[in-house]
């Protein structure tokens, strides 16, 4: 046991491997849920044990082989008026979140990370909501967000999820869809910017592949829970899982339980 530990989780003690575990079977069961998420739970543990740099060369493989046949099928319910402006600016935004990622110290981006999910479900919960279509100068802010969050932390799904769940004329199907979408066409291009920056490595990739199955068993519950859960359901409990994953996160509590 130790051998295949030492190969897939090299550094880490049962401890840290017990929470990449958690980490990575909540975020598939938000993500399958929700259609969102999945990095909103990951990233913030996730980089308590690893950092966030490792952390986000991680969550790209995990997510991989979910979020290409997932966007496949959800293109055709799609409002690609809405998407294709919003991936033109967050992949122009995108190379200025990974410099802040591998600029920022390891405790601060931890900080930034853990305050920006908990200031965007407390944003979605609060009930906010805007009337009618988007401007195209919105869409284009929320992308360039999109994009810098997806850089810094893989959490470019947090302000879409705020822009798409504010609308009251999308229901969870539409949202669903538009979010499926973006995130498969995003992943081609931040695989590629991970890439050339070093962070996609080949430990990255092996540590993935146990993950992985932790996180289909993950996503299957929470699409069965996403046929079964009414609208309120659907949104007070992503809510919940995301907020207390980011609170957990927090440096506040490293002193006080020795982590």
């Amino acid at each position: 046991m130790s051998g295949l530990q030492n190969l897939f989780f090299p550094a880490l003690a049962g401890g840290g491997v017990a929470v990449l575990l958690a980490a990575t079977l909540l975020g598939g069961l938000v993500r399958g849920f929700t259609g969102f998420g999945f990095a909103m739970v990951f990233m913030p543990l996730a980089s308590v044990v690893l950092g966030p740099v490792a952390a986000l060369g991680l969550i790209w493989f995990i997510d991989l082989p979910v979020a290409l046949p997932v966007a496949a099928r959800s293109a055709r319910q799609a409002e690609w008026r809405e998407i294709v402006p919003l991936l033109v600016t967050a992949t122009l935004a995108l190379p200025a979140g990974v410099w802040l990622l591998t600029w920022l110290d390891r405790e601060t981006m931890r900080w930034v990370l853990a305050l920006l999910v908990l200031a965007a479900v407390g944003l979605m919960a609060s009930g906010w909501r805007y009337h009618g279509r988007p401007t195209v100068s919105l869409s284009l802010g929320v992308g360039a967000l999109s994009g810098l969050c997806n850089g810094m932390a893989s959490i470019g799904g947090m302000p879409l999820a705020v822009f798409w769940l504010g609308a009251q004329r999308n229901d969870r199907h539409k949202t669903r869809a538009n979010l499926q979408t973006f995130f498969g066409i995003s992943t081609f291009i931040s695989g590629a910017v991970l890439w050339w920056k070093g962070i996609l490595t080949l430990q990255a990739l092996l540590t993935a592949v146990p993950l992985f199955a932790v996180y289909a068993i993950g996503f299957w519950g929470g699409v069965h829970g996403f046929r079964l859960a009414s609208e309120a359901s659907f949104r007070r409990g992503a809510y919940l899982v995301i907020f207390l994953s980011a609170l957990i996160s927090l440096p506040l509590w490293d002193a006080m339980i020795g982590r």
